[in-house]
């Protein structure tokens, strides 16, 4: 049987190699040589390094530093949406980047197998946690959780506790409302949700209200509806379409844009020519499958996980990370400033098929 053995090579030789002392090596590889070493000294020990295949020992680094640069992922509902694997990817993304890793849990919404995940989380010695929440909501972030540094993610904590990062989602009701007057619609309908209170909708709907008011459109009650899913929502938007006869509509997401096309489609309009309609949230299923395609507002869940993570370093360090880091190669919308209270992300409209062209 044969071996294969990796040969490891040392901050020792480095230093060897290149004529400086270990400690030099040791402050340019961990990232600690600005205005402590010379740049071209720094610049060669960083050549040598790479060429040698220099890999740090995370286990010496952390007996050195007292930290392990792992970070603990909590959530309720990663298995249960779809949005889960861009807030994940995010924060795995910013996270290899910053040289950590990140630990994933869910919880279910069990809040006695949310602390024993915390629980455990604790015992592998994380540097610190990001609790992340699927829809934008104000919630309590577990006490157990502070006693490390945490960012909520896509939530909104009342009690100033924990930085925190949300879509701005009056300015996604603004843009997509702006969109479709933009198009030349003028009687503009909003389908908001009524199952429960969102942040979302309430966020979304003043973004709508604001846009008509800046256009001198006036607002209408019987344009503005609030659905829940399956045969109700679709006869609310059926007789929404029989009393208020919409040209454009903006829905609170893409999966409510659905019975806009059922409604059209019964009465012979075609979307994207005799009504115009936008969607939120980029979801695979309905943005990319209905005919014509939707336009649709996508939702920032990578950029909030990458955030999430930059920031919750910055915190785990005690300073910021490079500026070359606060532009994820995976996102669509900027970042916000890192010491942004709140953080809120300006999100991007996707222009598809759905809504009229001009004239």
């Amino acid at each position: 049987m044969r071996y294969n053995v990796v040969i490891m090579t040392t901050m020792k030789e480095i230093a060897e190699r290149t004529g400086v002392s270990v400690s030099t090596v040791s402050l340019v590889l961990n990232d600690r040589d600005a205005g402590r070493v010379k740049p071209e000294i720094a610049q060669r020990v960083r050549a040598e390094a790479k060429a040698s295949g220099y890999k740090p020992n995370p286990l010496a680094r952390s007996l050195r530093t007292s930290r392990t640069r792992i970070i603990g992922f909590v959530s309720d509902e990663i298995a249960t949406t779809p949005y889960a694997g861009r807030l994940i990817l995010g924060a795995q993304d910013a996270a290899r980047a910053m040289g950590y890793m990140l630990l994933t849990v869910n919880t279910n919404g069990d809040s006695k197998l949310e602390e024993r995940e915390i629980a455990t989380l604790l015992q592998y010695g994380v540097d610190g946690f990001m609790y992340a929440r699927m829809y934008d909501q104000h919630t309590t972030v577990p006490e157990s959780l502070l006693k490390l540094p945490t960012v909520l993610l896509d939530g909104i904590d009342d009690t100033g506790r924990v930085p925190y990062i949300v879509p701005d989602e009056e300015s996604i009701g603004y843009d997509a409302t702006r969109h479709l007057i933009d198009a030349g619609c003028r009687r503009i309908a909003y389908i908001g949700a009524s199952d429960r209170v969102y942040v979302a909708d309430l966020g979304r709907r003043a973004g709508y209200r604001r846009a008509l008011a800046e256009a001198n459109i006036d607002y209408d009650e019987a344009l503005d509806i609030g659905v829940t899913f399956n045969r109700p929502a679709l006869d609310a938007v059926d007789a929404m379409f029989d009393r208020a006869h919409p040209d454009g509509i903006f829905c609170f997401n893409d999966a409510r844009a659905w019975y806009v096309y059922q409604c059209a489609a019964k009465r012979g309009l075609t979307i994207g020519r005799d009504i115009s309609v936008v969607g939120v949230d980029n979801h695979r299923v309905f943005a990319e499958t209905l005919a014509p395609l939707l336009t649709t507002v996508d939702l920032p869940h990578y950029e909030m996980g990458y955030w999430g993570t930059l920031k919750l370093v910055s915190m785990i360090e005690g300073h910021a990370p490079k500026p070359e880091a606060m532009t994820p190669a995976g996102g669509r919308s900027p970042l916000p400033p890192l010491d942004a209270s709140p953080a809120q992300i300006h999100c991007t409209l996707i222009s598809k098929e759905s809504v009229a062209a001009k004239g």
